[in-house]
């Protein structure tokens, strides 16, 4: 019995200490591992958690300011966000700045490379003006004189006495003399041309129709070249009379003067001074409107000294460059009328000195010979400074330039070869002559 009382009291002393050993680790260890936890589960918490979910929807939310700072406030780490979204922007305004990046600064600067291929073509196109204008000059001239190049005209008829003719007889100069008293050259003039002809062929100096032509564009440039181009700005204001009969298109005439003039930066008024024809007034009053001039007008059958005197007057207060005087139409053979004139001028002298500066004669081409005794009659009652010879482009003749330069000694300043403000060009001898007289079609 005694080995079985001893087993017995073993196993309840053993089921004792179990008991003492278990129920004194149970409510320690709860104690010892909750500890550890408590503390090293905020430590994650606090450095995983706060960079996870900030710093990643932060990146893409950096723009807004506003809507970062909301979660950042509880956690030091966010704090420091809003930081770096303002160091980034300023780190963009610093990226400006910076020389290194400011390549972004260099694209607008590549733009200029359109420009750089336009600023060698500006002065290619400024060369190439000259040469092109004196082409289109000489070759607008012979469009212009189409009518005397044409078979009945000066110029055909001329051609037709050589064309084909290995040599050329003496007694040649009979047609030639028929053909220039027609084409209104003039009596005078044909004498002058036909005997330095005669003396060449006499010296069998022009054997061959081209010494001919050239002969005859030589005496007519030596006839034409005693004056020309347009009028010289001697004074400021320049005061330019014009004057001629009826019809002849003295108001239009200076529609396309003062277009010219306006083209060139030159300032001009228009003075309407011929008060006995209405439209003639609401005329020039178009002109300016179009071309953005000053027109000085007055009443219907106002004193037209006085309107002109008034044009000079506000020319220089305003510092105009030129004044473009019209005057009535009038018939060359009536005295009353052509003295008028002559007061007329005497009035702009009084306005400015040394006015007018310019006469100029404005003569219908397709008058033929009464063209040269209207320059006659208007040289004896006024100092005429030059002619302006309109509709050349409407007459087969033409002839009448070479009359009115050789017999009146009056230089040719503008002719109108056309409708165009651009028709009306400066006289050039040598272009007229190529364009009259020249055998080439191009």
């Amino acid at each position: 019995m005694e080995p079985l009382y001893l087993v017995v009291i073993g196993i309840i002393v053993l089921g004792a200490v179990i008991y003492f050993f278990v129920s004194r680790k149970s409510p320690q260890q709860p104690e010892i591992e909750a500890r550890p936890e408590e503390r090293k589960l905020p430590q994650p918490a606090q450095q995983q958690t706060a960079p996870k979910p900030v710093a990643q929807p932060v990146k893409p939310t950096a723009p807004e300011k506003p809507v970062a700072p909301k979660p950042a406030r509880p956690v030091e780490a966010p704090r420091k966000l809003p930081d770096l979204a303002g160091d980034e922007a300023e780190d963009v305004s610093v990226e400006a700045d910076e020389p290194v990046k400011a390549a972004p600064p260099a694209p607008p600067v590549a733009p200029a490379k359109p420009v750089a291929p336009e600023a060698p073509a500006r002065p290619a196109a400024r060369e190439a003006v000259p040469t092109s204008t004196r082409k289109r000059d000489v070759e607008g001239l012979r469009k212009g004189l189409t009518k005397v190049r044409e078979k009945e005209g000066f110029f055909g008829r001329l051609k037709a006495l050589f064309t084909g003719k290995k040599e050329i007889d003496p007694q040649i100069v009979e047609q030639i003399e028929e053909v220039l008293l027609t084409s209104d050259v003039g009596v005078k003039t044909t004498e002058l041309l036909l005997s330095e002809i005669k003396s060449a062929l006499q010296k069998n100096e022009l054997a061959d129709e081209a010494r001919v032509w050239q002969a005859l564009r030589e005496h007519a440039a030596k006839i034409l070249g005693i004056g020309g181009g347009g009028i010289v700005l001697s004074a400021k204001p320049t005061v330019v009379m014009f004057v001629g009969v009826n019809g002849v298109g003295k108001t239009t005439t200076i529609g396309k003067l003062a277009t010219k003039l306006k083209a060139d930066n030159k300032k001009v008024v228009l003075a309407a001074g011929d008060t006995f024809r209405a439209a003639a007034v609401q005329q020039l009053v178009f002109w300016g409107k179009r071309i953005g001039v000053e027109v000085v007008s007055g009443k219907d059958g106002a004193n037209p000294g006085a309107v002109i005197f008034d044009a000079i007057q506000r020319a220089k207060e305003i510092g105009a460059d030129v004044v473009l005087a019209d005057t009535a139409g009038r018939l060359h053979t009536k005295a009353n009328l052509m003295e008028e004139l002559t007061k007329v001028s005497r009035t702009m002298a009084k306005a400015f000195d040394g006015a007018p500066h310019e006469t100029l004669l404005v003569l219908d081409a397709t008058n033929g010979q009464n063209a040269l005794a209207q320059a006659a009659m208007f040289k004896e009652a006024l100092p005429i400074s030059g002619i302006v010879l309109t509709k050349l482009d409407g007459t087969a003749k033409g002839g009448v330039i070479l009359g009115i330069c050789a017999e009146h000694q009056l230089p040719v300043r503008y002719i109108g070869i056309g409708e165009r403000a651009e028709d009306l060009r400066d006289f050039v001898p040598e272009e007229f002559v190529e364009a009259m007289l020249g055998q080439g079609d191009t």
